[in-house]
C-alpha cells in the first residue's frame, strides 16, 4: 500500500530546491557588488531558472509518479522501464537544442554584454583578417565544422549526469523516509504484540491461581467449616485485587506484597502446624511498582510441590530491598515423589512475562537441589 508523502520529506525537497533557485540570485548579487563593471540583471537569473525548470519538472514526475512504483509497490520492471524512457527523451531533447540554448546567450555572455566597452576591446580588422580565418584542411569537407546539433556536446553530457544524480538522490531520500516509517510501524506492532502477550499470560495465571485456591477451600470445608468461611473472605479480598489490579501493567509493590500475605494466611489455615511456613517482608516498602501476580506463581508452586503429609516440610519466603533492587526468595522442601512436577506452565509463563517486561534487567535463578527447591528473583525497581 502506498504511503502518503511524509511532510518532513516534502520539507526536505522544498528546502533543497529553494536553495537551488535562490543560489543564482545571491551569486549574481555578490558579483555585481564586487565588480563595478557588472550590473545585476534579472534576465541572467531568469536564464538560469529556465535551465533549472526542466530538471524540476522531471523531479516532480519522478518523485510523485515513478519513485513510488519502486519504493512502495516494488514494481522494479515498470520503474526502470519508465525511467529509461524518460532519460532517453531527455537526451533527445538536449541533442535537438541549439548550441546557444535556443538563441539565448548564456549568463556570462549576457553579463559581458552589459559591461561598458573598454579601449582594448576595439577590434583590429587587420589582425582578425589575418588570424580569425581557420586554416584550410584539405581533408575536411565543407560544412564539417557546422555539425551540431546531431551530436551530444560536453554540456549535454554534464546535464545527463546531473539528472541521474538527482534521481538517485530523490530515490535515496524517499527510501530513507520509508525505512523510518516502517521502523515506527514495526515498533508499534511490537508494542501491541507485547501487550497482547502480557494479557494472554495474565489470563493464564489467573485461572491457574483460582483452581489451586478453590482446591484449598474444598479441603478446608471437610476439616473446619468455620475456617473455610474465613478462607472465603480472604479469597474475596484476593479476587478484588485480581479484578481491579490484575488488568494493569504494573501495581504498587505494597499491594502486591499484601496479596502474597493474604494467600499465605489462607494456606496457613489449611496446613496449621504440619508445615513450617515463614514469611519475611520489609517493614518499609518504597513507592515502586511491579507486574501484578509476579510472585504468586512461585509461592503456589512451593505449597503445591513442597508439602508432604508423611515428612517434615518447610516453606521460607522473604522479600528484601536494597539499592533500588528487589530480591525475592522462595525456598521449599523437596518431595521425592513429586520431583517431576516442578517447572510447569506457571513457571514458563512467569519467565515469559519477565522477559517481555524487563528484558535483560532482571535475574531469575532456580535451583533444584536434593532436599530443597529454591527460587531467587531480583528486579530493578
Amino acid at each position: 500500500m502506498e504511503k502518503k508523502h511524509d511532510k518532513q520529506e516534502l520539507l526536505v525537497y522544498a528546502l533543497l530546491w529553494g536553495i537551488m533557485f535562490l543560489a543564482p540570485v545571491l551569486s549574481m548579487y555578490i558579483r555585481s557588488t564586487q565588480d563595478d563593471n557588472l550590473t545585476f540583471h534579472w534576465d541572467n537569473v531568469w536564464f538560469i531558472w529556465q535551465q533549472y525548470a526542466l530538471f524540476f519538472a522531471i523531479f516532480l514526475i519522478h518523485n510523485f509518479l515513478l519513485a513510488p512504483l519502486l519504493v512502495y509497490k516494488q514494481h522494479r520492471l515498470h520503474y526502470f522501464s519508465l525511467v529509461g524512457v524518460m532519460l532517453a527523451a531527455f537526451v533527445v531533447f538536449q541533442c535537438s537544442r541549439q548550441p546557444d540554448g535556443g538563441g539565448r546567450k548564456p549568463p556570462h555572455e549576457m553579463m559581458e554584454a552589459h559591461r561598458p566597452p573598454m579601449p582594448m576591446d576595439e577590434p583590429d580588422d587587420a589582425f582578425f583578417d589575418d588570424h580569425r580565418r581557420p586554416p584550410f584542411d584539405e581533408g575536411m569537407k565543407p560544412g564539417r565544422e557546422q555539425m551540431h546539433p546531431g551530436f551530444m556536446g560536453e554540456f549535454d553530457i554534464v546535464r545527463i549526469v546531473v539528472l541521474i544524480l538527482m534521481l538517485g538522490m530523490n530515490l535515496g531520500v524517499k527510501l530513507y523516509f520509508k525505512q523510518r516509517h516502517d521502523q515506527k510501524q514495526l515498533e508499534q506492532l511490537e508494542r501491541q504484540n507485547l501487550e497482547q502477550q502480557l494479557e494472554y499470560l495474565k489470563y493464564q495465571i489467573n485461572p491457574h491461581f483460582l483452581m489451586n485456591t478453590l482446591n484449598n477451600i474444598h479441603a478446608l470445608i471437610d476439616i473446619d467449616p468455620e475456617e473455610a468461611k474465613t478462607t472465603i473472605v480472604e479469597l474475596s479480598k484476593m479476587l478484588r485485587f485480581m479484578l481491579y489490579e490484575g488488568a494493569k501493567q504494573k501495581v504498587p509493590l505494597e499491594r502486591e506484597l499484601a496479596f502474597v500475605q493474604h494467600y499465605i494466611t489462607l494456606m496457613k489455615l489449611r496446613y496449621t502446624d504440619r508445615v513450617a511456613i515463614t514469611l519475611n517482608l520489609p517493614e518499609s516498602v518504597p513507592n515502586s511498582e511491579v507486574p501484578p501476580l509476579v510472585f504468586i506463581t512461585f509461592v503456589e508452586n512451593a505449597f503445591k510441590h513442597g508439602v508432604s503429609y508423611q515428612q517434615q516440610s518447610f516453606i521460607d519466603i522473604s522479600v528484601s530491598i536494597e539499592a533500588n533492587k528487589l530480591h525475592f526468595s522462595c525456598r521449599n522442601s523437596r518431595i521425592a515423589q513429586d520431583e517431576d512436577k516442578h517447572g510447569g506452565v506457571g513457571l514458563q509463563n512467569v519467565r515469559k512475562r519477565l522477559d517481555l517486561i524487563y528484558g535483560k534487567h532482571y535475574q531469575l535463578d532456580i535451583k533444584d537441589e536434593a532436599d530443597a527447591y529454591s527460587v531467587d528473583l531480583t528486579l530493578q525497581l
